[in-house]
This record gives C-alpha cells, structure tokens and sequence, in this order.
C-alpha cells in the first residue's frame, strides 16, 4: 500500500468512526491516566537522576589530575562507565533494566508499567546529567577555589559550598535539559510495555488508526516541555547573583 494510499486510509477510518479530540472514548477514559503516569515517571526518575548526577558529575570534575580530591584511576573508571551508559541507546538499555528485574524477581516491582520504566530512564539520563553537571562545575573560576582554600576550607565544603554553589544556575538550566530529555524518553518506553503518554499514542492512536489521539498526546508533550523550560528558566534567574 503506497503512502498516498495509507493517508487515506487513515483519514477515511477518522472521519467513519466519528470520534474527534474531546469526543474521543480513548481520550475520555485514558487522557488523565496517562498524563498521571507520565508525571510519576518523569519525576521519580528525574529526582534520582538529579540526586546522583551532582555528586557524580562533581565527582568526575574534582578528581581528575589536579583536582581537589585528584584520583586520575578513579577517574578513569567512573568516566569509562559514564561513558558506556551514554552510549547504549535507551531501547536497549530498557531491555536490558527489565531483564534485570525479572531476574532479581522483586514481588513489588514487575518488568511491566511505569515503575520499572522508572529505573531504567534514570539509569538513561543520570551518565548524561553527570556529564553536564562535570561541564558545569569546570567552567568555575579557579580563583574562586583558590580562595575558598586559603581559608582553609576541606575539599567536600569546597565541592558543595563553592563548585555547587556557584554552577547552581548552570546545573538548573541542566536540569531542565534533562527532564525534557526524560519526558521524550517516557514516551519512547512505550515500545516496550510502559505506560503514560506515549502507550496512548501507540496503542490507541497509532494502532487503531485515531489521528486525533495522536494529536492530543502531542500537544500535552509539548505542553509539559514548555512549563519544564519555563520553571528552570525562572529558578535560574533567581539563583544567578552574578
């Protein structure tokens, strides 16, 4: 069947079965359900991403030759792994999470539905956050650190009271990057069993042929980025006292 030939198809099953945007059954029952589980999973995993991407991309900053806390082999390891989970596209690297699961055979967690996609969009994103967050604390003064060490404060204060503290506007607007990263991820999990957004498009839009489904879902994504980059956008002003 030519392309022409599926468009009008496709245009004829829209208009046949009567059910456009508001008046869709699909997106009457399961909208709000899936922009729920978007949410979770956009949150949860982006909490954790954030939470071990800091120390880990401060981590990556501070101990290489001459850094505060200087660990060149470290480095090397932590970097090479780093790397490894930036290279694996994020279909495999589900897969390979949900073989996981079903082998450490948790009775709370299953291989199917938002929380497994969970793990494996924060195991996604957390090695590209680090290396944002590596970027952001090298672009500090030295002098700043210089300074902070004359005063005699250690190495950890240093790290959190002076790298963190004044990348803080950076790694905001880093933060924002990667939650809307994770937001397109979310929708990606759906090719393997997760849920939100992106299992509606699929499996009420794309497969059953209703246009109008996939439409709304965009249009909600596209939403959700907007207020993303507008709140970091603000958070970041209001940090910046430069």
């Amino acid at each position: 069947m030519s392309l022409l030939q599926s468009t009008a198809t496709l245009a004829a099953t829209t208009i046949q079965a009567g059910d456009t945007f508001i008046n869709n059954e699909a997106i009457q029952q399961k909208l709000l359900e899936s922009i729920w589980e978007t949410i979770l999973m956009v949150g949860v995993s982006t909490f954790f991403t954030i939470l071990l991407g800091i120390p880990l991309g401060v981590y990556l900053a501070e101990s290489r030759k001459g850094g505060l806390i200087s660990s060149p082999i470290g480095n090397r390891i932590i970097g090479t792994i780093v790397n490894l989970g930036r290279a694996i596209p994020f279909i495999i690297l589900a897969i390979i999470v949900l073989f996981a699961i079903r082998a450490l055979n948790f009775p709370w967690l299953t291989a199917v539905g938002w929380q497994a996609f969970t793990i494996a969009l924060a195991v996604s994103a957390i090695p590209y956050f680090a290396r944002m967050v590596e970027s952001n604390v090298l672009a500090i003064e030295p002098g700043k650190v210089e300074a902070a060490q004359m005063m005699g404060a250690r190495p950890l204060h240093i790290m959190a009271g002076v790298l963190v503290k004044e990348s803080l506007p950076s790694i905001i607007q880093s933060c924002s990057i990667i939650t809307i990263t994770i937001i397109g991820y979310s929708a990606m999990a759906s090719a393997v069993g997760g849920g939100g957004l992106g299992a509606l498009a699929i499996n009420y839009g794309y497969q059953r042929y209703n246009l109008d489904v996939i439409v709304i879902v965009v249009v909600v994504i596209l939403i959700m980025v907007q207020i993303v980059q507008m709140v970091g956008d603000m958070l970041s002003r209001l940090v910046d006292h430069r």
